[in-house]
């Protein structure tokens, strides 16, 4: 039987079995057993709370035409338009605490490609000082921390490819420190394989080492999600810097593992040394909300020790129309908009990509049920080889956590 069938079969066994032991130690003494349902799906939780279990699970459906992934080459925008209906995801999560409440686990499983994504044990016992063990979604990016269930605009945009560090392997501490005025920081430093999601050995003897520090201007940060749902009386902001270092064959990370950016050959052990930095920004205040990124990339092929730069940018925005209406339980209803850039060579500034996108939000119960339509333009100049080309796209999204 193949791994990944045993995760899908161990993950459902855990899904109904469980419950089901649940409601019958519930109904021996309804104190033993607290039963409900949260924004985190099912929730058990012991009498003592050293024992609580979440199970959740997440649908998108999606529509695009004529194309659904963002463009890479030129090649791409040549290529036959393709009108799409199809289940861009499918999670099973699961999470809780065991022992003591400071004592966390958390695993997530895509069933649309059959895949384990996050796998990963914390303690969180003091807010200032925090462990994590395993595999998860590094705290590298805001736009790729964020879950994709949770994202203002319906996917990430088009610089998410080439700066992302995705899923690695690996430890790290973290926490917030003094909690409370300009002196208000959180911080997640991590040491990690570096050989991307479901890696089982390094390539060479050299780690992945990423650090990024938060600094929450106001006292109060900005939660890892899109959209101000919660319409904050005052604003809450912060400033980012992360720097990562990493040297295996790859160039680039994405929920597949690792891979290649284009124009570059698929490498052996320890031929790419990268190292990159990013800059953020976030705000949410009175509906309002915004976000943006600066990045740059450094690689070099020790095979041919020719070194290559790579930078972008996106600033995104994004207003609720009727907050009011949460009171009174009607839908809320989003407009939103972004604008990318990415040089693939800095040297060769001629060469840019650019993403011009407007999404609207249908919120009717937050991010855990909401409809999302997009339009994107897409621009690419490739004047080194005298063309250029553009494109538009169409997407509708209905997202559903239950």
């Amino acid at each position: 039987m193949k791994l990944g069938k045993v995760y899908v079969y161990a993950l459902l066994i855990m899904l109904f079995a469980v419950p089901a032991y649940g409601f019958q130690e519930l109904a021996k003494d309804s104190l033993r057993t607290d039963i409900r349902h949260t924004s985190k799906g099912f929730q058990f939780t012991s009498a003592d709370n050293k024992f609580q279990l979440q199970v959740a699970g997440r649908l998108q459906l999606r529509f695009a035409t004529p194309m659904d992934q963002d463009p890479e080459t030129y090649n791409d925008f040549t290529s036959e338009d393709q009108n799409v209906f199809k289940i861009n995801r499918a999670r099973l999560k699961v999470g809780g605490h065991a022992y003591q409440p400071w004592l966390k686990y958390y695993f997530e499983y895509d069933l649309s490609v059959n895949r384990l994504l996050d796998f990963r044990v914390m303690v969180e016992k003091w807010p200032w000082l925090k462990f994590k063990a395993g595999q998860w979604k590094i705290e590298y990016t805001r736009e790729r921390s964020i879950s994709s269930g949770k994202q203002q605009m319906l996917e990430r945009s088009l610089i998410n490819r080439a700066f992302t560090l995705d899923r690695q392997q690996g430890v790290s501490v973290f926490g917030r420190i003094d909690q409370g005025g300009l002196a208000d920081f959180n911080y997640h430093l991590s040491v990690l394989t570096g050989t991307g999601l479901g890696a089982k050995e390094n390539d060479d003897k050299k780690l992945m080492y990423v650090g990024k520090v938060f600094w929450n201007v106001l006292g109060d940060g900005v939660d890892i999600s899109g959209s101000d749902l919660v319409h904050y009386e005052r604003p809450h902001a912060s400033l980012a810097i992360a720097a990562a270092t990493n040297t295996s064959p790859y160039t680039r990370f994405s929920s597949s593992g690792g891979g290649e950016l284009v124009g570059f050959e698929d490498g052996t052990n320890g031929q790419y040394q990268v190292k990159q930095w990013v800059w953020e920004t976030a705000l949410k205040y009175k509906s309002f909300s915004w976000q943006s990124e600066v990045h740059r990339k450094y690689i070099l092929n020790h095979e041919n020790n020719i070194h290559t730069e790579l930078q972008g940018f996106y600033v995104q925005g994004g207003y609720v129309l009727n907050h009011q209406a949460k009171e009174q339980g009607r839908p809320l209803f989003e407009l939103a908009g972004r604008y990318s850039y990415y040089e693939p060579r800095v040297n060769l500034p001629q060469n840019s990509q650019e993403e011009y996108g407007v999404a609207f939000n249908c919120f009717f119960n937050e991010h855990l049920n909401k409809l999302t339509a997009d339009v994107t333009y897409f621009d690419f100049d490739e004047l080194t080889l005298s063309r250029e080309i553009s494109q538009w796209r169409f997407r509708v999204q209905y997202d559903i956590s239950f």
